[in-house]
């Protein structure tokens, strides 16, 4: 039976933190370059990424999409509150979010509301739709209030360690 254990930013070496900032920058990069900016060579610098990705310090690779080009501009901030709270509920509504493709990030919160959603949608007619034939059929929602972006500022993937 395999052991589960914590691993934390302390289990790894600054040649391992090096290589995770550089790919947070660009995934895309060839084990050659990435080899040539910690120095050393390419074998053991595989080794190492394909040792962060094991250990959970690397999640997934992405290309992250322009949603301007992809006519899904607006960002809408959706803060859910759910009339009752039990753990059924709250699974149940966990489920729903997650087969909403408009929903790009969702966050479980303290305070006034129980969710933020992140929303991504074409047009003010567009978020209407998602509201009312997506998000208004779940069951369980109290109240949802929107606060639309007018500009974004900073957007970044990056984690600071």
């Amino acid at each position: 039976m395999t052991e589960k254990y914590s691993v934390s930013v302390n289990d790894i070496d600054e040649i391992d933190r090096r290589i995770l900032n550089i790919l947070q920058h660009n995934s895309n990069i060839t084990t050659k370059v990435l080899a040539a900016k910690v120095n050393l060579s390419p074998s053991p610098v595989f080794e190492r990424v394909k040792k962060l990705e094991q250990l959970g310090f690397i999640k997934k690779y992405v290309a992250v999409l322009d949603a301007e080009k992809l006519d899904r501009g607006l960002i809408v901030f959706c803060s859910v509150t759910l009339k009752e709270h039990t753990k059924h509920i709250g699974n149940k509504f966990v489920k729903d979010i997650q087969l909403l493709p408009e929903v790009t990030e969702c966050y479980n919160i303290s305070g006034d509301y129980d969710f933020l959603l992140k929303v991504r949608v074409k047009d003010m007619k567009d978020y209407q739709d998602f509201v009312l034939n997506r998000l208004g059929i779940i069951e369980n929602i109290g109240s949802a209030h929107s606060t639309f972006v007018i500009g974004e500022i900073k957007n970044t993937y990056s984690v600071h360690f």
